[in-house]
């Protein structure tokens, strides 16, 4: 389908008629056919076309004034004028004055007419996005001028900021009490601030260029190892330190870094360096007076709960109903007062790197059936629907048993404690390749998701919605224990659904046992 906007005028209702069927034929369907030119004028006023044809001799106006009036309207859309022979001359003039796209002269060809036509549409098309372009360029024009006007101003300004900003961030660098240091990708300084210079105990022409792992130290990894893994997020490393070549001491200090220049490939980081030699003594002040408090706390506890036994076995002679509940609860107390001691013992061990792990080979699935047996009795008090979940019953793996029963045990009874009666808790025990993963589940009150980042800190009593009864330690030492053995520990939970803690231990199957 031919496409535009077509006005054509005549005074002759023969010669509009024949115009009508001409461009039907050839497929234009809008198509406007007028014997009056001042009717085609009102029409033109609301409606823009995209060629206008019009005969020569008309009684009202003639066919020059007529397009004149278009011109003023439309100036790019494309006009052709229809003449006879006689009026020839008259119209190559109107070439120049309206400025008529072509002049056919009566009678015209069929074809050669189609032709010019569909020229002529292009041809205002064509003028008309010049036109928009023309008038965006001018635009434009106008705002770079202003822009350039402004430009000179702008720069001043904005230099006059920057020199204001770095002569800010000089002071804070050359200030600043923590020591900074920029490194790139592998591990390259590149600049290093007095503070930095001073802990070093180089200046900074003897420190740029070399590796920052010629002067920070970790315990288990390198800082260009680190720096490798660093891409959007920051990194925080501890237990590095720093050793002064004049002073022949060993700084401890903590490094954060972050990465400068997100969207560039060339990567460069910014760490800050602070020394954490005074924490560390309050540290080892705080953890060793809990070591001396709870292990000088144990001799008398442990004293306690035999003497309350002896009463409560009878050794002593029959007690009363009254006498059994208040030595019953005396005992259950200082049992409970003990559990906290060695708790916090053994939270002390983790952090101090005093606890070595003895692993062994054993069953997983044996160590997972012991437990489940002996929480048992509590799930079935509460019509707990506890079960175990495992297709593997005869795989061997390589861990310390004795911290894995604690944390299997330490799971699976915060499931039965915090699930409601008739609840149902799943245990499930899969092995991937080599590695190991359990799971406990349960349907219970589930837990809030902005609780969920502290559930594993050391002394988290709970949730928001819920506070634990207990020491707050089960979980942190828990993970403690899995971090040990180089796995990973975490917790999923929808509120009202229930709760899922598991643990992963990798590289850790070392065989299957044929028998038991």
């Amino acid at each position: 389908m031919n496409k535009g906007k077509i006005v054509v005028v005549d005074d002759e209702k023969i010669v509009t008629s024949a115009f009508k069927t001409l461009l039907k034929v050839e497929g234009f369907n809008d198509g406007h056919f007028f014997n009056s030119p001042k009717e085609a004028l009102e029409f033109l006023k609301t409606n823009q076309p995209d060629i206008v044809i019009s005969d020569f001799l008309m009684p009202e106006m003639n066919g020059l004034e007529f397009l004149t009036e278009v011109k003023q309207m439309y100036p790019e859309v494309s006009k052709i004028l229809l003449t006879g022979y006689a009026d020839k001359e008259n119209a190559i003039k109107a070439i120049n004055e309206v400025g008529l796209y072509r002049y056919i002269e009566k009678p015209w060809d069929n074809d050669d007419l189609i032709i010019n036509i569909k020229n002529g549409i292009e041809r205002s098309y064509l003028l008309s996005e010049l036109r928009q372009k023309i008038s965006e360029l001018e635009i434009a024009k106008k705002e770079l001028e202003h822009y350039s006007h402004n430009l000179e101003k702008i720069v001043a300004e904005r230099t006059a900021d920057l020199k204001q900003s770095n002569a800010k961030l000089e002071g804070i660098v050359n200030y600043c009490a923590d020591g900074i240091i920029i490194l790139n990708e592998d591990g390259v300084i590149e600049q290093v601030n007095p503070a930095c210079e001073t802990m070093i105990g180089h200046v900074a022409n003897k420190i740029i260029n070399s590796s920052a792992d010629d002067f920070l130290f970790g315990k288990h990894t390198y800082i260009s190892k680190e720096l490798h893994k660093l891409d959007e997020s920051e990194l925080l490393l501890r237990d590095f330190s720093i050793k002064n070549p004049f002073t022949n001491s060993e700084i401890p200090v903590e490094v954060s870094f972050a990465r400068i220049n997100p969207d560039d490939e060339y990567k460069r980081f910014v760490g800050v360096i602070r020394d954490v030699t005074e924490q560390k003594k309050a540290d080892k002040l705080r953890d060793d007076f809990i070591a001396t408090l709870t292990h000088d706390l144990r001799t008398p506890l442990l004293a306690a709960i035999h003497t309350l036994k002896f009463f409560l076995d009878g050794a002593l002679g029959e007690l009363t109903d009254k006498q059994k509940l208040l030595i019953s609860t005396m005992y259950k107390s200082n049992e409970d007062l003990l559990g906290l001691v060695n708790a916090l013992l053994e939270v002390y061990k983790y952090d101090a790197d005093k606890l070595v792990l003895t692993k062994t080979n054993f069953n997983i699935y044996n160590l997972v059936k012991q437990v489940y047996d002996e929480l048992l009795p509590l799930a079935q008090s509460k019509e707990i629907d506890f079960t175990i979940d495992s297709d593997i019953s005869d795989i061997d793996i390589n861990a310390d048993r004795s911290e894995l029963r604690r944390v299997i045990c330490n799971l699976c009874g915060n499931a039965i404690n915090y699930t409601q009666e008739r609840g149902k808790v799943t245990v499930t025990l899969k092995v991937e390749g080599a590695d190991l993963i359990f799971s406990v589940s349960d349907n219970g009150s589930g837990i809030p998701q902005e609780d969920i980042p502290n559930m594993f800190q050391r002394f988290s009593q709970g949730t928001s919605k819920k506070r634990s009864t207990g020491t707050g330690l089960g979980l942190y030492l828990s993970r403690q224990i899995i971090e040990s053995h180089g796995g990973k520990i975490w917790l999923e939970s929808v509120l009202n659904k229930g709760s899922e803690f598991s643990f992963l231990l990798t590289d850790v199957v070392k065989q299957k046992i044929t028998q038991e």
